[in-house]
């Protein structure tokens, strides 16, 4: 195929995932996906091999073909208007409060395409509200459900509809994000079938198959300058807030020829106790992130980027956990140190890369009953410093690595949740120093009007994140209820004019 053609069809999947992107955004009313797009939305070809994604989250796109793979596994049967929806973190999902929805698309020859997107919903149950506390096992976490048709020839299954609506604290938020995840979904089945009616199935079928060698060949190409060798790196994880002890994120990366890496995270701790245990679609996620950080300008992202590559893990470890060990914090936390042992071990094999960003997504959940007795939750990632590189300076106050969301506005906090925003800002010169200074976190500090039930999970409590090439590290986060320290794991109460503040840390210097 052309190099035009191979462009024109890049394109025209890539429009397919970012149009239902924007229909999802568009009508889901939750602020967690309206306000702070914390969802994802991909094309799979029928093999359940990644076609095409927007630019949407890093820790969904990379494991969101794992979910394709077990509908695929558990449906033989699927028909036109058929639509799957799981969150089961041991079969294809990445943690319970990722709902991801999968839609066939048939056309008039062979077997169909998927669409899928995936949306993080405030609330599914479980012990706190927002899903999201440190737990012991994952039923504890919330409602777990395995691939179970939701649509069935384009009418709602009720029962399951109406079993996963009585599961949350907020089921009219819950049913209005269900129906925009259906709509986008159905936009990208019309696009589909369009493209295959336009350009005929054989022809899709033979600019996907392009698109994937051209990825595999430029990404080759591209790694042919790390260093042949093995190289040995590890990080830690500071808790799994239930059990004193740091749990350890060890990488093995070997550089072979032709291009052929293997990563291998075997001696990595054994499963934790907590809710840090990571499955095999979000170190999958990470590896696939890390390469695409390193990947030339252009080169589509689509199953190309990984061929020649090999992800190795241990069962019983925290990154292949055993049922029912609990994944919420290993979707959000686990999945940023994998990152950082990802980049450091590519690093010393040649790549440029930057110094650490603040390897959290601090995650903050938190609920109650409102003045007028209707239930309220609430969950949101807080934003820190980027690492600076060689290049230039950190970003201060965003999102970093596998988190890809917006903040949460100041006004949508206090107009759907019974809370005051006392302060919202840069917490200046948390960033490392260095020839280039790391990004500045961020200090959040609010007041609840009426009592409230909250938790956290964060990291780099203990130790900033690393500088690189002499650059100094970044100040580590702290948290506050009234005036007493909390740890950066853990659930907490919240009593009415009672203040909470969080610090976020900066990231990395470099030089």
């Amino acid at each position: 195929m052309d190099p035009v053609r191979l462009t024109v069809f890049h394109e025209l999947f890539g429009s397919v995932a970012e149009e239902m992107g924007a229909v999802l955004c568009g009508t889901a009313p939750s602020v967690n996906i309206r306000e702070r797009r914390d969802y994802s939305c991909a094309v799979f070809d029928a093999d359940a091999r990644l076609v095409s994604q927007a630019a949407h989250i890093p820790v969904h796109l990379g494991s969101a073909a794992l979910s394709v793979a077990a509908v695929r596994r558990r449906f033989a049967d699927l028909e036109p208007g058929d639509a799957v929806l799981l969150n089961d973190p041991y079969e294809g999902g990445t943690h319970l409060p990722d709902l991801t929805l999968v839609t066939p698309v048939f056309t008039d020859a062979g077997a169909p395409w998927f669409v899928a997107s995936r949306a993080h919903h405030a609330d599914v149950g479980g012990s706190r509200p927002g899903s999201m506390s440190p737990e012991a096992d994952l039923p504890a976490e919330g409602l777990r459900i395995p691939p179970v048709r939701l649509l069935r020839g384009d009418e709602w299954v009720d029962d399951v509809r109406q079993m996963v609506l009585a599961n949350t604290r907020t089921p009219v938020e819950r049913a209005g994000d269900l129906q925009a995840q259906v709509q986008a979904n159905r936009l990208g089945v019309r696009r589909l079938v369009g493209l295959n009616d336009r350009f005929g199935h054989a022809v899709c079928v033979e600019a996907t198959q392009a698109l994937y060698a051209y990825a595999a060949r430029r990404m080759a190409l591209h790694l042919r300058a790390l260093a042949l060798g093995r190289y040995e790196v590890a990080d830690v994880l500071e808790g799994d807030g239930l059990a004193a002890g740091e749990l350890t994120v060890a990488l093995t990366l070997t550089v072979g020829r032709a291009s052929c890496l293997t990563f291998d995270f075997s001696a990595s701790s054994d499963q934790c106790g907590g809710s840090m245990n990571a499955n095999p679609a979000v170190t999958l996620a990470a590896v696939l992130y890390s390469l695409c950080c390193l990947a030339p300008s252009g080169v589509p992202v689509n199953a190309g980027l990984l061929e020649g590559v090999d992800v190795r893990t241990r069962r019983g470890s925290i990154l292949e956990p055993i049922f029912p060990g609990a994944v919420a914090g290993g979707n959000v936390e686990t999945s940023q140190r994998l990152v950082d042992v990802c980049l450091a071990a590519l690093g010393a094999a040649g790549a440029e890369v930057p110094a650490q960003s603040s390897g959290t997504m601090n995650n903050l959940s938190i609920g109650g009953v409102a003045a007028d007795d209707t239930a309220f939750a609430a969950y949101e990632t807080i934003g820190g410093g980027a690492g600076a590189s060689a290049q230039g300076p950190g970003g201060s106050g965003v999102q970093t690595h596998m988190t890809n969301t917006r903040n949460t506005p100041v006004e949508e906090i206090e107009l759907t949740q019974p809370i005051l925003v006392e302060r919202y800002t840069l917490r200046r010169g948390s960033g490392g120093r260095g020839e280039h200074a790391g990004g500045d976190g961020i200090i959040k500090e609010f007041t609840p009007l009426v009592p409230l039930r909250g938790s956290l999970l964060s990291e780099r409590r203990r130790v900033g994140p690393r500088g690189a090439a002499g650059g100094a590290n970044g100040k580590p986060g702290q948290q506050r209820r009234g005036g007493r320290a909390l740890p950066g794991k853990g659930t907490f109460e919240l009593r009415a004019g009672e203040t909470f503040r969080v610090e976020t840390p900066g990231g990395g210097g470099w030089g």
